[in-house]
């Protein structure tokens, strides 16, 4: 169990406004934006929430593409079974079998919102191959700027929609529960101007989270700002299940150069898609020899965990702090991969004529808030999609281009199955808080929260990065559970900072558990003390927040359906 103590909600005044709608979502990338355009299909009213604007989210930043079977010579089954190799045995099938078959039609479906692919001369879609995929499924737009269009073709058609109410610039808090336990809504601290000028409340008939991922617990990271694990401390706080938390994939390729005179890097470093590779670029040492060759089959294209093993094994025997990707042979460089080019020419590189600089870098977080394949997790009334999810479809280690897939499939399943089962509007209480069952002494009174001081992150993204990054150990992971222990007790006053501080604290906690548990090496979690995966651990770590604020896992077996049921909760909060 995690020596960590954490808040079973965040330190908060009442709020001081309120509003109703249909559904909140919470997050503006791809999975967010997508569920509330099919609630709006669905005729319900959304209010989408956003944690600084609706373009600042991860989906912008994906160079690569989207993975679908668009190509008549490909098959939704060979797609599958890339995905579940590159899972390692913890892929649910079920949820494999939805995004290989439902996707090719959600990805048409965007282009009719108006995204627009990057095309042949004859008009077809112009397919490429990234790691772990046997066959060119991969649409891209503005070639390594896929994610910028569809965030862009997403947004317009929101825009479009005077019936999406989009909230910016908001944190949100904790999740507000009626008296039956169902999702009712959550509290969030909006900046602005008048009567959203603080903390407040959005009440409604059922809570999407889509908040992204969580790659700021690690000092270099490709996530922007934003990626705080926000969605998923919220929900071990309710009291749901997350799972697989332990799996996060380091991208073998993020740009690694200096960002200032110092020679600190930023918290976010330009990415280096494998596209790049899919197109025949190499990954050489500092000799030029081409390593991953012999490794894998695929060498360069293998799966993301084994090229970024590869590249850490160099690293670790050389004592450098990066490799080189040899893009000089690419023709056209700068047309097929101007986002990239565009990267490195600012860091005074340049990839026609020179090697690029690339290491490992906090990519992807494959586990998250566990949901069953229509979206809803183990409190009612609550779903989550994109990466704030664990849908099983990534298993140990996710596929390349299946991210922005997987929010474009369960986003739909979940608005289709809010319009089947959402409970009648009358149902919801108004806006007086006493009104709202169990969720009212949440409202009035969060003194009993906790925020923690905003000065932990530098330390803790060292230690996370240090102790339980690409390479793990019992020792490693020993050290860093001390160090988040010790940072658990620097409280301090509500704000921004400490409430993001507080959500870094949670993710990281419970990362770190299911990690020092898990003794194997699988996918993207590799313990040096435990270097083969064993089939002992072949199934998942359930993660919860206990009573007394530490880490609570228990195991399930892969053969094993086990009903999803709510962590124990501390009495009162509930």
């Amino acid at each position: 169990m995690s020596l960590t103590q954490l808040p079973s909600r965040l330190l908060a005044p009442a709020p001081g406004w309120s509003e109703n709608t249909d559904v909140v979502v919470v997050g503006s990338g791809v999975a967010g934006l997508t569920a509330a355009l099919h609630l709006r299909e669905a005729g319900l009213h959304v209010t989408v929430v956003t944690k600084v604007n609706i373009d600042d989210g991860s989906t912008r930043w994906a160079q690569g593409g989207i993975a679908a079977v668009l190509d008549p010579y490909d098959t939704p089954a060979e797609h599958a079974a890339d995905t579940l190799v590159a899972g390692v045995g913890l892929c649910d099938p079920a949820a494999v079998d939805v995004l290989v078959t439902e996707g090719p039609a959600r990805v048409r479906e965007l282009m009719r919102w108006g995204a627009e692919f990057d095309r042949d001369p004859d008009g077809a879609l112009m397919l490429t191959r990234e790691g772990g995929h046997h066959a060119n499924r991969i649409v891209h737009a503005g070639g390594d700027a896929t994610g910028a269009e569809v965030q862009r073709a997403l947004h317009a058609a929101v825009l479009r929609d005077p019936w999406i109410r989009l909230v910016e610039h908001a944190l949100v808090l904790d999740l507000l529960r009626d008296a039956t336990g169902r999702a009712c809504g959550v509290t969030l601290h909006v900046l602005g101007e008048g009567s959203e000028d603080g903390v407040g409340a959005i009440l409604a008939r059922a809570v999407v989270l889509a908040t992204g991922g969580m790659g700021q617990v690690y000092a270099t990271t490709t996530n922007p700002v934003v990626s705080t694990g926000d969605g998923v401390a919220l929900a071990l706080r309710a009291g749901a299940v997350v799972t697989d938390i332990e799996f996060v994939q380091f991208h073998p390729t993020a740009l690694m150069v200096p960002s200032s005179p110092g020679g600190e890097r930023s918290a976010q470093q330009p990415l280096v898609s494998e596209a790049m590779r899919g197109e025949g670029a190499h990954l050489v040492d500092a000799d030029g020899k081409r390593f991953m060759v012999g490794q894998h089959e695929l060498a360069e294209l293998a799966p993301r965990d084994v090229v970024a093993k590869g590249i850490h094994r160099v690293l670790l025997a050389t004592g450098a702090d990066h490799v080189f990707l040899d893009a000089r042979h690419i023709p056209d460089l700068a047309t097929r991969f101007p986002t990239i080019t565009a990267s490195c020419r600012a860091a005074g590189i340049e990839p026609e004529t020179e090697l690029i600089p690339v290491a490992p870098a906090a990519h992807y977080a494959s586990g998250g808030v566990r949901t069953d394949l229509d979206g809803r997790t183990s409190i009612a009334g609550l779903y989550a999609c994109g990466e704030v999810a664990c849908t099983g479809v990534h298993g140990a280690n996710r596929l390349a281009s299946n991210s922005l897939l997987e929010g474009l499939v369960f986003a739909r399943r979940i608005a289709a199955d809010i319009a089947r089962d959402l409970p009648p509007s009358d149902d919801l209480a108004a806006s007086d808080p006493a009104t709202i069952g169990r969720a009212a002494a949440d409202w009035s009174d969060a003194s009993d929260g906790w925020a923690i001081d905003d000065g932990i992150r530098p330390t803790l993204q060292r230690a996370m990065t240090a102790g339980a990054g690409v390479l793990r150990s019992e020792d490693s992971l020993a050290a860093t559970n001390t160090e988040l222990a010790a940072l658990s007790t620097r409280r301090a006053p509500a704000n921004t900072a400490s409430w993001e501080a507080a959500n870094l604290l949670t993710v990281s906690a419970a990362l770190v558990a299911a990690a020092a548990r898990r003794a194997e090496t699988r996918g993207c979690h590799w313990r040096e003390d435990f270097p083969a995966a064993d089939p002992v651990w072949l199934g998942h770590l359930l993660a919860g927040l206990a009573p007394d604020g530490s880490i609570l896992d228990c195991w399930e077996p892969i053969a094993n359906v086990a009903q999803l049921t709510p962590m124990p909760r501390k009495r009162g909060t509930e």
